[in-house]
């Protein structure tokens, strides 16, 4: 082989140290102090909730999540705006309290009685916009409803989150008292669940996102305003947020003509529960009904076969009002 090639001067010096170092065990570099600073104290010991994987700390941080939850994160979602068309329907939507952002009337209307007072409730409640404009622009924004020259604008409903209701009962230190409505279509009945709720100290109703009535004018106009109150929390899946009510150590009640009790016998109505009513026809969905942990007849001697939500919401929740007072 032939002699291998010759640096010179400090490369060749380089070279040699490099490989007389190569076997040498230890570090080649300083340390930057880290053996120092090992030897110093760290300070004294945190409290229980700054240390990692203490069960304070994990506890401080369940309750800051669910704080955010309940302001931002897990809202329930927003409905679409709503207009309330005609001179008595609009007349009848301020006066029962209807929240709305804009009230248009038609350029050049007929200035009756009605007209008037939709004005002058209008003005009385602030807040509220006045618009005119021409028929065509109503027209087209009713699409051709007979909207008489009214039109009354309903801002989108804030829906809570289903974990929100049982939230703000831990909040206040009360057991939950929650109704949950299964195919209920008709937003009158809402309403009146919604102030039934109100009424007996509730804490929130739970709707299904699809196929079910939502906070609509005729809702807010029948809760006779306890809905500014009483919040209304929306479900993507009702089946689901049951189950989570129940993990959470909700008694899941359901209201069914054929139930295996009596709502007379039922004694955990004093504590945490949420009470389900089903539409009046075709009463609770077999999924929901499956989920409920008990299910429970109204007793009717007059012989009706049924009652609307409403009013079986209403019995059900004074009897647990009457229990826990």
């Amino acid at each position: 082989m032939g002699a291998p090639p010759r640096l010179h001067g400090d490369g060749y010096l380089m070279a040699a140290n490099n490989r007389r170092m190569s076997g040498k065990k230890g570090a080649q570099v300083g340390s930057g102090g880290q053996r120092r600073r090992g030897l110093e104290g760290k300070g004294p010991t945190p409290p229980a909730e700054m240390r990692k994987g203490h069960a304070k700390q994990r506890a401080a941080q369940a309750k800051a999540r669910r704080a955010q939850g309940r302001t931002t994160q897990r809202r329930g979602g927003r409905s679409a705006s709503e207009l309330v068309v005609g001179r008595n329907p609009v007349v009848e939507a301020l006066r029962g309290g209807v929240p709305a952002s804009t009230l248009y009337v038609q350029q050049f209307i007929d200035n009756d009685e009605r007209v008037r007072e939709a004005l002058q409730l209008a003005a009385d409640r602030g807040g509220i916009n006045l618009m005119e404009a021409p028929r065509p622009e109503l027209d087209r924004m009713t699409n051709g409803l007979n909207h008489q020259g009214l039109v009354l604008q309903v801002p989108p409903y804030e829906y809570a989150h289903p974990e929100d209701l049982v939230a703000a009962a831990h909040d206040e230190g009360e057991d939950p008292l929650i109704v949950a409505l299964d195919g209920v279509t008709d937003p009158r009945n809402l309403g009146a669940v919604v102030r039934s709720v109100s009424a007996f100290g509730g804490h929130g109703v739970l709707v299904p996102e699809r196929r079910a009535a939502g906070m609509t004018a005729g809702a807010w106009k029948t809760s006779a305003g306890t809905a500014a109150r009483t919040p209304v929390a929306r479900a993507t899946n009702l089946t689901r947020a049951l189950e989570a009510y129940k993990k959470a150590g909700v008694l899941v009640v359901g209201l069914a003509a054929d139930g295996e009790a009596e709502l007379g016998d039922v004694e955990a109505l004093d504590g945490p529960v949420v009470i389900v009513v089903g539409s009046e026809g075709k009463g609770l969905s077999r999924l929901v009904g499956e989920t409920c942990d008990v299910r429970v007849r109204i007793p009717m001697p007059g012989g009706a076969e049924s009652l609307n939500a409403g009013v079986a919401a209403g019995i059900v929740l004074y009897e647990a009002a009457r229990r826990r007072s």
